[in-house]
């Protein structure tokens, strides 16, 4: 087949795809909601809180690099101190936390992985009520810094109050359009409004560019386009891979006295099991020292002083910052990935089915030859998305470009993202098919 004729069918195949989602009922009706869920998320994002100082917000902003990265949780709400400043940050903090305590807790972990639906909405319940004391505390901290800066006026403690009660329901609500998009849309509801917000940002990032444009600026533009590429190629190149590990099934012997079964396929096993949550893990890790020290940048205390002149110090230098987000990058990636991937639990149903790995003896053995796998093989997931994660930081420590970091983070999330919600798409197209 020639390279027209493939590109050909690709086509074909897209507009019978388009059709079929029109004529679909309900799953036209998911991306619906979908679309409405977001356009009601960007409704509330475009609804400030009273008293912001603008142009002292926009010159904050431009000289605090991790604003930018907060930014990106909240899906853009944070650019304009609105209501939904918070994002999905704090739910975001809550399931790291729930996670963390899966490794350590065996109840927590038999809930998760064993008792099946149920379980798991137990779980998210738990995460939902740890949200709630988070925002809050993100809410204060975060008020507090805006006022200390001239952003926000000191307001009484009325106002106050009524402030952080309105940026945590804010949040809030967020988070359950979060969940409403998951359970009555496509895919996931807190990524997709992670992607709503970067693609919210892009008409801005647009205009800056066009207005600010000299001849001098080229090479830096075409050292940004170079680093998207190879992110976008990377991403894609790195989450369609995967590793087979050959399974058989044995002859089971009716009562007809007919032999059935013995087929062989294969279980895949993806280089990158843990998505771009490595990402997000280690950003939200390494903001947690430059908000503590915004906060107590005023309090009169020689210790609690050496405490933010070192978070500073390390914020300050590229390189560090680098390293660190590498290693968290990496450690996050096999811990993510030891969460929601039980080989103990892929080696029982392939027993309980009849099923074998050639050469493996069933039980631990198969289980401990799935585990060795999936340690090689998240080796080169977990180098690659921390690779991915600081090229932008090294370019930028190379060239001087500020905005790399804050671009490669978003491209970096947006591209998975987008990846996932085809693929959930196209499942979906080809059970209606079926």
């Amino acid at each position: 087949m020639s390279l027209f004729q493939k590109n050909n069918f690709m086509w074909v195949s897209l507009i019978n795809k388009l059709r079929l989602i029109i004529k679909d009922r309900t799953l036209r009706n998911r991306i619906i909601f979908v679309f409405a869920a977001l356009f009601v998320f960007r409704l509330f994002a475009a609804i400030p809180i009273p008293g912001v100082d603008t142009a002292q917000l926009q010159r904050f902003f431009s000289s605090n690099q991790f604003l930018g990265l907060l930014n990106i949780f909240s899906g853009g709400g944070l650019s304009n101190i609105s209501i939904m400043m918070l994002g999905v940050g704090p739910y975001i903090t809550a399931s790291i936390i729930m996670q963390l305590l899966t490794m350590m807790s065996e109840k927590l972990k038999a809930m998760y992985h064993e008792e099946g639906e149920a379980g798991r909405k137990k779980f998210t319940m738990i995460s939902r009520y740890i949200t709630v004391p988070l925002a809050v505390i993100q809410g204060v901290g975060f008020i507090i810094l805006l006022q200390r800066q001239g952003i926000l006026p000191i307001a009484t403690p009325l106002v106050f109050v009524s402030t952080i009660a309105s940026v945590v329901a804010g949040s809030l609500l967020l988070t359950w359009l979060g969940e409403l998009i998951s359970e009555f849309g496509i895919g996931n509801g807190m990524s997709l409004i992670i992607f709503a917000g970067i693609v919210a940002g892009l008409p801005t990032a647009l205009n800056q560019v066009i207005f600010t444009y000299t001849p001098a600026q080229i090479p830096s533009y075409l050292a940004f386009v170079f680093v998207s590429l190879i992110i976008v190629a990377g991403v894609v190149i790195v989450t369609e891979a995967e590793r087979p590990i050959p399974v058989t099934y044995a002859k089971q012997t009716r009562s007809n006295g007919k032999a059935q079964g013995g087929s062989s396929t294969y279980l895949p096993l993806r280089i990158n099991q843990a998505g771009v949550m490595p990402i997000i893990f280690a950003l939200s890790i390494l903001l947690l020292p430059q908000i503590v020290s915004n906060l107590l940048v005023t309090v009169q205390n020689d210790i609690v002083q050496n405490i933010v002149r070192a978070f500073n110090g390390f914020s300050a230098n590229l390189w560090s910052y680098g390293i660190t987000y590498f290693v968290l990058v990496f450690l996050f990636t096999y811990f993510y990935t030891a969460v929601t991937f039980d080989p103990d639990a892929i080696s029982k149903n392939l027993q309980r089915n009849g099923a074998f790995i050639p050469g493996v003896r069933p039980g631990e053995a198969t289980s401990k030859h799935i585990a060795s796998v999936l340690t090689r093989i998240t080796m080169i997931g977990a180098i690659f998305l921390g690779a991915i994660a600081v090229l932008p930081i090294i370019v930028q420590g190379i060239s001087g470009i500020t905005s790399l970091t804050i671009g490669g983070t978003s491209l970096l999330i947006a591209v998975s993202v987008l990846i996932d919600l085809i693929k959930k798409i196209d499942a979906q197209v080809s059970l209606r098919e079926y």
